[in-house]
C-alpha cells in the first residue's frame, strides 16, 4: 500500500540539523540578489552620465564592487548548499538503513533486496538536487523576479506590460509540463529499483549461473528490466526537453518585443538610451532566474518523487516491543491453565501453537513440547515439517498465531525482543558469513571479545587453523557471503561466532549439513561441550548427529507425531525408525508409519 504523498512540507525533518546553515545561506541570496539588481541602475547612471559629460569613477568603481560581491556571495552560498546537499544524504541514508534494518522480518519476505538497495542509494542521492540546485533556486529566483519586476515598473510600465505578456504564455506552458514530471520520476525511480533487484538476483547466484550456463539468460533477464528504466526515463527526459525550448520561446519572444517597442520610445524621446539598456538588464535579471526557478521546480519534483518512495520505507513500523500479540484469550481454543505460565524449569516451552506465513497455508498445527534447562533436545522430520519454523518463533522474528511459546517461564510476547535475544544463540541453516574479515564475523555477537577469547571460539569448533594459515591472521578477508571458506568453514564459522555471544539457549540449524565425517565429529564434540553450560536445541536431517540426545521431538506436516530417545522412537515411532533406516542407523524395516505414530504422539499438551 502506498504512503502518503511527500511533498515539500515532508522534506522540513530532513533539514532540522541544518538550520542554521541554510539561515546564513539565505541571508546570503538576499545580499547576492541586491547586489546584482543594483546593477542595471548603477550601468543607466554610468550611460547616462556618458551622454551629458558628468564624471562616471563613482559608479564604475561602485560597479566593479558590487560584480566582485555578487560572485562571492554567489560562490560562499553554492558551497553551503553543496555541503547542506551532501549532509542530507547522509543523515537519510543512516536513517533509512537503521530504519530498513529493524523492519520485522516479514517485510523482507515481502520485499527485493535489490529494491530496497535502490531506495537507499539512487533515491537518497536524488534528494541533493532538491536543496543544492532545487528549492534555494526557486527562493533566489524569486527574490530575483519580484526585485527585477518592481525596478522595471519603477522604469518603463509599458514596457514591462510588453514583456510579461512575451513571458506569461511560456511559462505557463512549461510550468503545467512541469508538474507532471514527479510522477513520471515516480514510475522512473521504481523501475531503476526492478533493475537493481534483478541485477542483485544474478550476482548474488554467479556462480550457480555460471555453472548452468545461464550467463546469456540472465542477462536478458536484466536487460529487459534497464529497458524498463529506459523507457521511463526518457518519457521523463521528453517531457524535460519540452519545457526548456518552452522557456526559450517565451524568453527570446520577450526580449525582442521589448527591443522593438523600447527603440521605438527611445527614438520618441519617451525614455533614455540608459533607462532602456537598464530596462534589458533587469529582463534579463528576470528571464535567467525564472528559467532556472522553473527547472529547479522540476528538479524538486524529481526529488519529492523519491523522497515519497523514501517516506514509503520510513512509515513502515519496525519491529518494537510495543507491537506485542496478545496470547490468545480464555475463549479461544488454547488452554487457560498451566499455558500462559510455564514451569520455570523448562527453557522453551510450546503449547499448542499453531501458525502460517502470511498469504501461506499453516506450517505448524497445535505444536506442544518442552526444553527442560540445559537439556539437549533434537527436532528432527522431513524437509517442510516445520522444523526451522519452530527457531522463527522462539526468536521472535514472528509471533505464533494461536497457543503460546515460552523461554524460561515467560511468553516471549511478553519479553522485550532484545532481552529474548539477548538469552538465544542461533545459527541458521545457511550460516550466512559477512563479506569482511574473520575477525569482523566473530565480533559481530560479541564486539568486546579479545584476541584470545576469539581464537578459543574457534579452535572449539575445530576452526583453530583458518587463522594460522594467512600471515594476516584472524584479519583475513572472508569473501562476498564468505565465499573463500569452505561450506564447512562457513557453517563452523556461525557456530563459533555463536558460542562467543555465551547464550544460555542455544538454537542450532542444520549444523553439519556441510561437514564432512571428520569435522563432524569434531563438531558434535564441541556441541557436546557446550551443552554441559548451556540448553541445546538442534534441527537435524542427520540423525547421526543426534541421536544422543535426551529428547527427540519427531515432527511431520507441522504436527509433533512422536517424542523420546533416540532407542524409544525406533521401537515406537515409524516415522522416526524410517528415517534412521534410510540413513543406516537400524536396520530394522519401518513398520505401519501412520498407526505407530498415533500410538507415540503425545496425547496432551505437555505437564
Amino acid at each position: 500500500m502506498r504512503g502518503r504523498r511527500a511533498g515539500l512540507a515532508a522534506l522540513l525533518p530532513y533539514l532540522r540539523n541544518h538550520r542554521a546553515t541554510l539561515a546564513f545561506v539565505a541571508a546570503l541570496s538576499l545580499f547576492s540578489a541586491g547586489a546584482a539588481l543594483a546593477q542595471p541602475v548603477l550601468v543607466r547612471h554610468v550611460l547616462d552620465g556618458i551622454s551629458v559629460g558628468r564624471a562616471i569613477a563613482a559608479p564604475v568603481a561602485v560597479l566593479v564592487g558590487l560584480l566582485v560581491a555578487a560572485a562571492v556571495f554567489g560562490g560562499v552560498r553554492d558551497f553551503l548548499l553543496k555541503r547542506i546537499g551532501e549532509g542530507l544524504v547522509l543523515d537519510t541514508r543512516r536513517r533509512l538503513a537503521r530504519h530498513l534494518l529493524h523492519l520485522p522480518i516479514a517485510e523482507y519476505d515481502r520485499r527485493r533486496t535489490g529494491d530496497l538497495l535502490s531506495r537507499v542509494g539512487a533515491d537518497t542521492t536524488l534528494l541533493r538536487a532538491v536543496v543544492t540546485s532545487g528549492l534555494f533556486e526557486m527562493v533566489s529566483g524569486a527574490v530575483m523576479v519580484v526585485g527585477a519586476v518592481i525596478a522595471m515598473a519603477v522604469l518603463d510600465p509599458l514596457l514591462l506590460t510588453v514583456a510579461l505578456s512575451g513571458l506569461g504564455l511560456g511559462m505557463a506552458v512549461a510550468v503545467a509540463a512541469s508538474r507532471r514530471v514527479r510522477g513520471l520520476s515516480e514510475q522512473a525511480q521504481a523501475r531503476l529499483g526492478e533493475m537493481t533487484s534483478a541485477t542483485e538476483r544474478a550476482l548474488s547466484a554467479a556462480r550457480t549461473i555460471r555453472a548452468s550456463g545461464a550467463q546469456d539468460r540472465e542477462a536478458h533477464t536484466v536487460g529487459g528490466y534497464a529497458a524498463g528504466a529506459y523507457r521511463a526515463g526518457m518519457r521523463v527526459a521528453r517531457l524535460e526537453a519540452f519545457v526548456g525550448p518552452a522557456a526559450l520561446v517565451a524568453t527570446q519572444g520577450a526580449f525582442l518585443l521589448v527591443l522593438a517597442v523600447g527603440g521605438a520610445r527611445v527614438a520618441s524621446d519617451a525614455i533614455t538610451v540608459g533607462a532602456l539598456v537598464a530596462f534589458v538588464l533587469f529582463l534579463f535579471f528576470l528571464v535567467v532566474p525564472l528559467g532556472q526557478a522553473l527547472n529547479a521546480y522540476t528538479q524538486v519534483q524529481t526529488g519529492l518523487g523519491a523522497l515519497q518512495r523514501i517516506t514509503e520505507m520510513l512509515d513502515l513500523p519496525t519491529e518494537t516491543d510495543a507491537d506485542r500479540t496478545p496470547a490468545p484469550s480464555a475463549g479461544q481454543s488454547a488452554p487457560a491453565d498451566d499455558a500462559a505460565v510455564a514451569d520455570r524449569a523448562d527453557a522453551v516451552v510450546f503449547d499448542r501453537v499453531s501458525f502460517g506465513y502470511p498469504g501461506g497455508e499453516p506450517v505448524l498445527r497445535e505444536v506442544s513440547f518442552r526444553v527442560p534447562c540445559g537439556a539437549r533436545v533434537a527436532l528432527v522430520g522431513p524437509s517442510g515439517a516445520g522444523k526451522s519454523t519452530v527457531f522463527a518463533l522462539i526468536e521472535r522474528f514472528y509471533d505464533a498465531g494461536r497457543g503460546t511459546v515460552c523461554v524460561d517461564g515467560v511468553d516471549v510476547r511478553d519479553l522485550p525482543r532484545a532481552a529474548l535475544r539477548r538469552r538465544l544463540g542461533y545459527v541458521e541453516q545457511e550460516a550466512p558469513v559477512l563479506a569482511g574479515t574473520l575477525r569482523d564475523n566473530l565480533l559481530l555477537t560479541a564486539p568486546q571479545a579479545d584476541e584470545a577469547q576469539l581464537r578459543a571460539a574457534l579452535a572449539e569448533v575445530n576452526l583453530g587453523g583458518l587463522a594460522t594459515r594467512a600471515p594476516e591472521g584472524l584479519d583475513v578477508q572472508v569473501g562476498e557471503g564468505g565465499v573463500l571458506l569452505s561450506g564447512g568453514e562457513r557453517q563452523r564459522l556461525a557456530i563459533a561466532r555463536t558460542l562467543l555471544a555465551d547464550a544460555p539457549i542455544m538454537l542450532l540449524d542444520e549444523p553439519t549439513s556441510n561437514l564432512d565425517a571428520r569435522n563432524e565429529a569434531a563438531l558434535r564434540d564441541a556441541v557436546a561441550a557446550a551443552a554441559h553450560r548451556r540448553t541445546l536445541v538442534v534441527v537435524a536431517h542427520r540423525l547421526s548427529t543426534v541421536v544422543d540426545s535426551d529428547l527427540i521431538v519427531v515432527l511431520d506436516a507441522g504436527r509433533v507425531v512422536a517424542t523420546g530417545t533416540h532407542g524409544e522412537l525406533v521401537e515406537r515411532s515409524a516415522l522416526y525408525r524410517e528415517l534412521a533406516t534410510h540413513q543406516l542407523l537400524v536396520a530394522e524395516p519401518p513398520r505401519d508409519r501412520e498407526s505407530a505414530d498415533r500410538e507415540s504422539a503425545p496425547a496432551t499438551r505437555p505437564k
